[in-house]
């Protein structure tokens, strides 16, 4: 039965007639594990090449080879401390990201990817609340030596792995469909992020929905840009093409020139964007003469897309195709076929080809499928919270549909901020503020940015003793440098609701003057 036709007490659809029917594959049987699935792609394509990244290139038999070796060293790791079930994954873009990720699947184990941006306290903190056995570390990024040997997480260097042999090992493989295999943390609304926990299963059916929507082959050669610590970096196309059979071309980090050097020299057909990085490469002097016929479509997330940006990508002949999702979901929940991306830019698209969205009641987008996490690790609370009694997801998005059935982002339920394609907690922010000398009361709020989207500002009743810049410098060695304030706006009060609670509204409004 189709989402319009489900009525529940408390859910209802958006009135709406939906598109004509996508063309899309037959619904999969019930689902392999993650790793069988790479698996087959690389018997069946053993020399073809994998992946391309700083180090140099892997084929489907060399990746294989040391995601098996790789496996090995993992399960002795986790084995050494039972109450410590889980793998950390730290550095910049790297093979080593998929081997990793590809090893847990293979020995029923989950690797936690965590943001190399963040501070050293932040990594610390993810690893005890993720109980790490161990952190395999990539290019540029080490976790503190001390707190490591404090609890006994082991470390796998980038030259360990790389050492590895390549032939694979025997043995049947542990992991199952339903068994967790990546944690991902994500910035919420409470103060401290959360791991949402996505099994095999869920990674399989959001990475058909990815080779659906985005016509996927092996002939495809894929330009990754975006950090792979982030489920949109790693799940919108580099997995799903890598099961494809395709080559991922791997850049440690977002950088214009190397963008259009890749243009030039490889021939990308697929890549993937955030507003922040289509505003950079627009304004970059390379793009008026950037020869982009290469690429079949870009893909664009982590944020509203202004249309001004979408219609200069289209201007150079790339369809930008719009994914709406979180990490709970995979991340694809809504989005665009490339047909799509040109009848209605600025459209967030339609419920992913293997899962179903709606609009509620209060006009918050609902989604749910295969694709979707399991819960939020060792948060059980928050688990309850973030689903409806009918299994639904709650996205804590607005949106609305068109007559011809199309979703539309319109505003956020949920107080987060997101700056150059970066989630930013303003709860999170505002535990440090408040521990900053002299600060009486306190308050985040996005602030517009050409540049970044938004950034975060700081709004202080002061006490005694405050000084705004020593207050800026409090969060130094605390927060990862994004989530920083950009300023701080001192005032006598905190506009506030009926309720008592600080009207966001009212901030916003009393912001623009500043």
């Amino acid at each position: 039965m189709s989402a319009a036709k489900r009525m529940t007490s408390n859910v209802i659809p958006f009135p709406g007639r939906r598109p004509a029917p996508r063309l899309v594959p037959v619904p999969p049987p019930a689902p392999a594990s993650l790793w069988a699935a790479f698996e087959d792609v690389a018997l069946r394509h053993p020399t073809r090449r994998a992946i391309r990244d700083a180090d140099g290139t892997l084929t489907f038999a060399q990746l294989h080879g040391v995601a098996t070796q790789l496996a090995r060293v993992l399960e002795r790791e986790a084995a050494r401390d039972p109450s410590r079930p889980h793998i950390g994954m730290l550095g910049q873009n790297g093979a080593v990201h998929l081997a990793t990720l590809l090893a847990c699947a293979r020995a029923g184990l989950a690797m936690v990817p965590i943001n190399w941006r963040l501070a050293e306290e932040e990594w610390c903190w993810i690893a005890d609340d993720a109980r790490l056995a161990a952190v395999v570390e990539g290019f540029g990024h080490r976790m503190p030596e001390r707190f490591m040997l404090e609890r006994g997480i082991g470390t796998i260097g980038a030259s360990t792995w790389r050492m590895l042999p390549r032939e694979p090992l025997p043995g049947p493989a542990r992991g199952s469909a339903e068994a967790p295999v990546l944690i991902c943390y994500t910035s919420g609304t409470t103060g401290r992020p959360k791991g949402a926990v996505l099994t095999q299963a869920a990674m399989l059916a959001n990475a058909r929905n990815a080779q659906s929507l985005f016509g996927m082959a092996e002939a495809d050669r894929v330009l990754t840009m975006l950090p792979l610590f982030h489920v949109g970096g790693l799940n919108i196309q580099t997995l799903p093409a890598l099961l494809a059979g395709s080559e991922i071309i791997l850049h440690q980090k977002f950088d214009a020139e190397a963008f259009f050097d890749c243009m030039a020299r490889d021939r990308p057909s697929l890549t993937l964007v955030v507003p922040a990085i289509m505003a950079a490469l627009i304004r970059h002097p390379r793009w008026t003469g950037a020869d982009l016929s290469c690429l079949r479509a870009a893909g664009a997330g982590s944020s509203d897309v202004p249309v001004e940006l979408i219609e200069a990508f289209h201007a150079k002949g790339v369809p930008v195709q719009q994914v709406y999702g979180s990490t709970e979901t995979a991340p694809i929940a809504v989005a665009q076929t490339r047909e799509e991306a040109l009848a209605a830019p600025g459209s967030i698209g339609t419920a992913a080809p293997f899962g179903e969205a709606m609009i509620a009641e209060n006009g918050e987008i609902l989604v749910r499928g295969p694709h979707i996490m399991r819960g939020y690790w060792n948060n059980d609370a928050a688990t309850r919270e973030a689903f409806t009694p009918e299994g639904w997801y709650r996205t804590g998005d607005m949106g609305r549909i068109d007559a011809d059935g199309r979703f539309w982002f319109t505003d956020r339920l949920k107080h987060i901020i997101i700056s150059g394609g970066e989630n930013i907690s303003p709860a999170e922010v505002e535990r440090v503020l408040r521990e900053a000398p002299g600060v009486a009361e306190c308050a985040v709020v996005g602030r517009p940015d050409p540049r970044w989207g938004e950034v975060p500002v700081a709004v202080v009743v002061p006490g005694p003793g405050f000084d705004a810049e020593a207050a800026l410098r409090h969060f130094d060695g605390r927060l990862a440098r994004f989530k920083h304030p950009r300023a701080v706006v001192v005032v006598d009060s905190l506009p506030r609701t009926a309720l008592g609670k600080v009207s966001l509204p009212e901030l916003r409004r009393m912001l623009e003057g500043e």
